[in-house]
């Protein structure tokens, strides 16, 4: 089993080294020079000469294997990328509702070569294609290789190459019967609709994440709480969940063994198939049949060649899943689980074994199995996801392992509650209800403990800053000193894990405290937080804190994004949220804001229409017993050492011109935010607001041209301006507001290219 390994590991170090290091024309050349490594390899002694073969075959096998692959797959798709052309193209799964429409996954079949993996946009008027349908017109094809405006290998990680848009009417073919391969959607999709029908709403999304992977429906805030306490793997379908499955089937099945190892595999493959067949869904269900297999074919399950066959496996199916996060996070976990968890939770629970078999002894042991298990295990995982969430996420959940303690058995019982119910209810759904009830008891229990312990300060803290760049290093400097130190004397006992975690523990609060102490510095800070295409502005000055909009484009939520800031300071508390108007850009983060945040009173203005968001946040705010005052005189606020100055509507028509504007002065330093008001609303803030020189501008309207005019520029004399921008259609900042900003004499910082920005005033 271990040749396996020699060679598997290779193949896969190749093929991460093709995607991330080497250009593709070189992927041949490398793969030939490997295979000459390995024929050089055949004058070494017998004992060496295997392995070295093994190693030089396998890394020429992965580049080789790579650029085969991008030829045969890849290539055809450059090829169609920018043109219009008559396609055919089926079906692969159930539309996906969009802002705009839907989505469809469907793979299109060109004139000559392999089929295609695309996603088709498509208007609401298709929501009721079913897979297999086949779909004929004119197509507008692009590659799949940005994602708001920006390379990404979201897509073809997940072997989807091209994004597609009709060019006039499309023709659709429906067969008499669904094909084979759709039919793992079908059942997905039969047992949604059924948890849909038999379960509450407030539980429904969670259990339909948790038993099918699907999170269409999951409530995004409770999502983003999941996520910061570190428990979002359970919605993320893996070896967790397909381990709960085998293990109930075993049960079941304890006394045929070799029937229920076979049922078993069947069983776990055709449950990848239902949760979509993700890298991560995979890794879990060959993992798990390797697992049942060993013992049918009396050979001993080994984890490391286990693991190492699996990813070669899902690599050789797509070299390009090798950029896929969830791999990369999924392989994480299972070998820090393999490497740490096994010997940890051992050397913990050996003072607690005990030969009394009292009742007691029993139930104490139980508990403890299950807590040194829990932790053991959660610890494991962390070893390496760490660094891989602080890289590509920026954050840390403090409090994982505590959360993962507490809601890890109430996972099993929605997992398995919710999957017996939701077949229940395929066939008799009345009998569904009452193990739907009670499926829902564990599920809410979960909402709760995520939502409650996410507005917790620190609950999680971003990773961007030098205090826990600093920590990581540390922690990690530790464990390899552990390692090398005890691991071979086969020593991992509690009291010589006592130093090395506290040191842990103490340099994580020490990196915390002097992280918040830094966003607490100076009489006054004006934090531009990195939204998208949208606007959050905070203010600090004297211990009060004003949030100016809560809204943006940006994959997380404005409003978590505000929170996020606001708890690695220390605080879960607003004095003032001020909304210059209620559009989308501006105010769509507000409702998740509230749920995590304390706010003191809320300020809108006084508008001749209403928007629907506008209402939502009113009735929040009702709800919660916040203050909401409307704005139709200036009025001046004192923001600790600072003073706010807001400026009533000064237009009428548009939203946008009946928007609030204010001015922020700590004694000479003045910040000035027009949130979208165009040039003609300027002229008159001009005229009426008595606006002094400033030095720091929030431009208007992220840039755009019809804002920030020549005539406000000369009339408060700007030193600095900030542009709160991210990928748009609409070319913000345009070419002539920078070159009014530079004209004069700006210095222009930008969240799209610097993220979030932070201006401290000490003086």
């Amino acid at each position: 089993m271990r040749r396996l390994c020699t060679f598997a590991l290779p193949f896969s170090g190749a093929v991460f080294l093709a995607v991330y290091c080497l250009p593709p024309r070189y992927w041949p050349l490398c793969g030939i020079l490997c295979l000459a490594a390995a024929l050089l390899g055949l004058r070494r002694e017998k004992r060496a000469r295997l392995r070295w073969l093994l190693l030089c075959l396998g890394l020429a096998a992965g580049l080789l294997w790579s650029a085969a692959y991008r030829a045969v797959f890849y290539a055809p798709a450059e090829s169609l990328d920018g043109q219009t052309v008559s396609l055919t193209a089926t079906a692969a799964g159930f539309p996906n509702e969009t802002v705009s429409g839907c989505s469809l996954a469907v793979l299109i079949h060109p004139a000559s070569g392999p089929s295609i993996r695309a996603t088709l946009y498509l208007s609401a008027d298709y929501l009721s294609l079913v897979p297999g349908d086949n779909i004929t017109g004119s197509l507008s094809l692009r590659l799949a290789n940005t994602l708001y405006g920006e390379q990404s290998s979201y897509n073809t990680s997940k072997g989807i190459y091209l994004t597609a848009y009709p060019d006039g009417a499309l023709t659709v073919d429906r067969p008499t019967y669904y094909p084979l391969s759709a039919y793992p959607a079908v059942v997905a999709k039969a047992m949604q609709e059924s948890i849909a029908a038999i379960f509450p709403d407030d539980t429904a999304g969670l259990i339909a994440a948790i038993t099918t992977g699907d999170r269409t429906h999951l409530d995004t805030g409770l999502y983003a709480a999941m996520q910061r306490t570190g428990i979002a793997h359970v919605v993320a379908v893996s070896g967790m969940h397909v381990s709960f499955l085998a293990g109930f089937l075993a049960t079941v099945l304890r006394r045929r063994r070799r029937t229920a190892a076979v049922a078993g595999m069947i069983l776990v493959l055709f449950f990848a198939a239902v949760a979509g067949a993700s890298p991560s869904v995979l890794r879990a269900a060959f993992l798990q049949v390797f697992l049942l297999l060993a013992p049918l074919l009396k050979r001993e399950d080994d984890r490391v060649t286990s693991l190492s066959a699996v990813l070669m496996l899902l690599l050789a199916w797509n070299p390009f899943a090798a950029a896929s996060v969830s791999l990369q996070l999924s392989f994480g976990a299972v070998a820090g689980i393999y490497l740490v968890t096994g010997p940890l939770y051992d050397r913990w629970m050996a003072p607690f074994w005990s030969r009394r078999k009292t009742m007691s002894g029993r139930v104490r042991q139980k508990a403890l199995s299950f807590f040194f298990g829990t932790l053991s295990t959660t610890l494991g995982a962390m070893l390496f996801t760490t660094p891989l969430t602080a890289y590509y996420f920026g954050v840390f959940s403090v409090i994982s392992p505590l959360i993962n303690l507490l809601t890890l058995w109430a996972v099993s019982y929605t997992f398995l509650g919710g999957l017996l119910s939701a077949l229940l209810g395929l066939w008799i759904p009345g009998a569904a209800v009452l193990p739907a009830l009670l499926t829902s008891l564990p599920a809410r229990y979960i909402r709760w403990v995520a939502e409650s312990a996410a507005r917790l300060p620190f609950a999680a803290v971003p990773t961007g800053n030098l205090y826990l760049q600093l920590w990581l290093f540390t922690v990690y400097a530790i464990f390899l000193l552990y390692l090398l130190r005890w691991v071979r004397r086969g020593r991992l006992g509690m009291r010589r894990l006592a130093l090395p975690a506290c040191a842990c523990a103490a340099t994580l609060c020490a990196a915390i405290f002097f992280q918040a102490a830094s966003l607490r510095t100076g009489r006054l800070t004006v934090t531009v937080l990195d939204v998208g295409q949208g606007q959050s502005i905070l203010l600090r000055s004297g211990g009060v804190t004003v949030l100016v909009d809560c809204g943006g484009t940006a994959a997380g939520n404005a409003g978590d994004i505000a929170a996020d800031h606001l708890q690695s300071m220390g605080t879960a508390s607003l004095d003032y949220l001020i909304l210059t108007h209620c559009h989308t850009d501006h105010a769509n983060g507000v409702p998740e804001l509230l749920s995590r945040v304390r706010v003191g009173v809320i300020i809108l203005p006084v508008v001749s229409e209403r928007l629907t968001l506008e209402d939502e946040i009113t009735a929040l705010a009702a709800e919660q017993g916040i203050e909401v005052r409307y704005l139709d005189e200036d009025e001046t606020l004192t923001c600790g050492e600072s003073t706010l100055r807001l400026y009533a509507p000064l237009g009428a028509g548009t939203t946008n011109e009946e928007g609030l504007s204010l001015l922020c002065t700590l004694d000479d330093f003045d910040v000035l935010i027009t949130g979208d008001m165009d040039s003609s609303i300027e002229q008159r803030l001009i005229k009426y607001g008595d606006l002094p020189d400033i030095e720091l501008l929030i431009a208007g309207h992220h840039g755009s041209q019809y804002a920030t005019s020549e005539a406000l520029l000369l009339a408060t004399m700007p030193e600095y301006a900030a542009i709160s921008v991210g990928y748009n259609s609409y070319g913000h900042p345009t070419d002539e507001t920078l070159m009014r900003l530079g004209a004069a004499g700006c210095d222009i910082y930008r969240t799209d290219q610097m993220g979030t920005i932070t201006f401290t005033i000490n003086e």
